[in-house]
Parts: structure tokens; C-alpha cells; sequence
């Protein structure tokens, strides 16, 4: 089943049921450009047989990334190293996508000046509220970031509304608190995100592939309840989007967690996937948790997902998905570290990423203290670059 094409309503076919999730890989050169070692990374997802890769956090708008790591798919982005991204991310038959971002609340304060839908200054977090011009602003860049990809040669694009980023935080009451025509309710709420799809849809035509990320929940109380993401994907499901895909949980400090949503096994909201599916007919993925082939199998095979997103074993097994499709290979094996500190396993991974863009993970050896602090060292060094290259 997992060796099954899916295909998408746009008529474009996945060769397989297997995506590389988006992940923040932070592996461009601070100017919003990718590096020899990003290129060479989603060449070799290609090359392990995946359908599609992802490519986490692309900003059409400079002004809010996530981190200075970010692309930046815009006037004056390197066209070749852009060209040759998708390019080299596309043999052998896969897909590759950038995941247009923006990072609005929760913009890298360093080199950006934070905006969301409304103004909040609760401990940790502080940002201005967007006016209703710079929300009308948005289908544009988008728009015209897509429109860039599609030029560039990659083979869809995803709009990223999840993981408590700028249309996941319109989505979510714990960000939105507007009470004009884009808050109030889930629909006011969801206002932009079908404005952005409509102007995506037409900038690059019927034929391209437009995916979306969603959250299921919050995972916070106040915050987007998984009743909720069923209401959204009903609302998706009048628009043309081509795959909606699954994930949840969202930075919001002083908000208690709730557990709506919290799964009691693996893989991550495969529960949710599942009553999506009842609601729309566009195809629908789960991300997280996928810890071996038989979870991957069974979650498409009982028609819960019709794909299966998997990002921290990819990074284990870049070859994974020919492993898991041919039957040659067995399951990652996921490290356990005693006492990481705070965001050490998140780094740890990261790092992880490098190694593999410079086809070197034999001797990559940190532990998790060790990657946070080879992560921040190089943050810092390309918030100094971002900002000689941006201002």
C-alpha cells in the first residue's frame, strides 16, 4: 500500500505514500539562500526514495522569519542555487516543496519587528497587531512567492497554518482576538487563509500542487480545540487546495496545556486524520510519531491518512523510504538521551540535518548540550549576516 501513487485533485501524482515532513532546518546562508549542504540534503531524501519532500519555513516577506536560517524566496534571492534546489530535490522522480511561511507573533525578534493578528505583551512573547492593509497585503506575497517556485522548477508549494505561525495564530483564539471581519469566528478566523489560497490558486494555475498544514489543536487551554481543526478542514474542503496535512502544538507562553488532542501512542493524530477524512474529499496526512514501517502501513492501509509524514526518521535514515518500500531495511533507531536540556533534542537534530547535507553523518557525534550551543553560535552569526543583507 505504501508503494501505491496518490494522486492529488490538481492531477499531479505522488509516486508513493511516503512525504518528508517540513522541518526548520536552518540551513540557509543567512542571506535567504541555500547552501551546497541544503541542496545536497533534499537530494539525498530524493535520492531514499521519498515522494515528497518538504521544505520547512520559505518566507515570500523578509521582514518576519522564523529563524535567520530561513529562505527567502524573493527579489533578490539567488536564482541559481534557488534553480538548483529543486532541481537536484527532484530527482529521481520525487516532489519537493517550499512551505511559505511567515512567522508573524513569533518572528525571530532579533532580526525582525513581530506582528500578529492582534497586539499581545504577555511574559515571552510581545508583538504588535496587524492592521487590516498589511493583512490585505498577504494574498500578494503569497502569491507571488508561489509563483517564484513555480518558476524556480519546484513541483507545488504548502502554505504553512500550523505549529502557532502567522495563519495558524489567525486560526487560534489564544493569537486572535479581533473582532473585525478577520476574527470573532472560526470563519472570521479562517477569513485570510482562503484569500491567500484563492490568490495562490490563480498566480500559478490549476494544474500545480497546493498543500496546507494545519494544526489539530493547540494542545494549549484557550487554543485551537481539535473540534475546531474539523471545522477548518470543512472550510479547506470548498477550496482547492490538494493535500491538507495534519500536525499540532503551539508555542504560547502562560497558557496551561490542555489535553485535547494528546495522544496516548504513537503515531500523532492519526485520530483526527481519521474524522477528517470524513468531512473532505482532498487528501489528508498526519505528521508525527511515525516510529516504524508496520505504523506507517497500517495508517494508510486502514484508510486513516493517505499518506504518512514522517520527519525526525528521515533524519536518522535518509534513505528510509526505499528501505520501507522494498522491504531490504528495517525501522530507525531512535536515540534516548538521559536529561537534555531545554530545545537540546530539537538541536540535536538540527545539527543532525547538517551532517547530512555535508554527507557526514558517520561522525557526528554531539550530544544535545553540545548541539544547542553549535545551534545559537551559528544563529547568532547569520542574524549579523541577515541583517548586513536585509537591514
Amino acid at each position: 500500500m505504501l508503494a501505491r501513487p496518490l494522486e492529488l485533485p490538481c492531477g499531479v501524482s505522488l509516486k508513493n505514500r511516503l512525504i518528508k515532513s517540513p522541518m526548520s532546518d536552518s540551513l540557509g546562508d543567512g542571506q535567504g539562500n541555500p547552501t551546497e549542504s541544503q541542496i545536497r540534503l533534499y537530494e539525498r531524501w530524493a535520492e531514499g526514495g521519498v515522494a515528497l519532500s518538504l521544505i520547512g519555513e520559505v518566507q515570500g516577506d523578509h521582514r518576519y522569519p522564523e529563524k535567520p536560517g530561513n529562505l527567502v524566496l524573493g527579489p533578490g534571492a539567488n536564482w541559481p542555487a534557488m534553480q538548483a534546489l529543486a532541481r537536484r530535490g527532484s530527482a529521481n522522480g520525487t516532489h519537493v516543496w517550499p512551505q511559505l511561511g511567515h512567522a508573524g507573533a513569533l518572528s525571530h525578534a532579533p532580526i525582525s519587528d513581530p506582528r500578529g493578528p492582534s497586539a499581545l505583551d504577555v511574559e515571552g512573547l510581545k508583538c504588535d497587531g496587524m492592521s487590516v492593509d498589511e493583512i490585505l497585503e498577504l494574498p500578494g506575497i503569497y502569491a507571488r512567492t508561489a509563483k517564484l517556485a513555480k518558476d524556480a522548477g519546484f513541483g507545488g508549494v504548502q502554505i504553512h497554518a500550523g505549529h502557532g505561525f502567522l495563519f495558524s495564530q489567525f486560526l487560534s483564539p489564544l493569537f486572535n482576538r479581533r473582532t473585525d471581519a478577520y476574527g470573532a469566528t472560526i470563519d472570521g478566523r479562517f477569513r485570510i487563509i482562503r484569500e491567500v489560497i484563492d490568490a495562490v490558486r490563480q498566480a500559478v494555475g490549476p494544474a500545480f500542487p497546493i498543500g496546507i498544514r494545519i494544526n489539530a489543536t493547540d494542545k494549549l487551554e484557550g487554543g485551537l480545540t481539535e473540534e475546531d481543526a474539523l471545522s477548518v478542514i470543512r472550510l479547506l474542503d470548498q477550496t482547492l487546495v490538494d493535500l491538507i496535512d495534519i500536525s499540532g502544538g503551539t508555542y504560547f507562553p502562560g497558557a496551561a496545556a490542555s489535553s485535547d488532542g494528546i495522544a496516548t501512542s504513537v503515531p500523532y493524530f492519526i485520530e483526527l486524520a481519521r474524522r477528517a477524512k470524513e468531512v473532505t474529499g482532498i487528501p489528508v496526512v498526519a505528521t508525527g510519531g511515525y516510529e516504524t514501517r508496520d505504523q506507517a502501513r497500517d495508517a494508510v492501509e486502514n484508510g486513516f491518512v493517505d499518506a504518512a509524514s514522517l520527519a525526525r526518521a528521515m533524519v536518522l535514515e535518509p534513505g528510509l523510504a526505499n528501505s520501507w518500500l522494498t522491504g531490504d531495511g528495517g525501522d530507525p533507531d531512535f536515540p534516548v538521551f538521559d536529561a537534555p536540556p531545554r530545545g537540546g533534542v530539537t538541536a540535536w537534530y538540527s545539527m543532525r540535518l547538517t551532517a547530512l547535507g555535508e554527507d557526514d553523518e558517520a561522525q557526528f557525534d554531539l550530544t544535545p548540550a553540545q548541539a544547542v550551543d553549535a545551534y545559537e553560535a551559528r544563529d547568532a552569526q547569520r542574524c549579523i549576516t541577515w541583517q548586513e543583507r536585509f537591514g
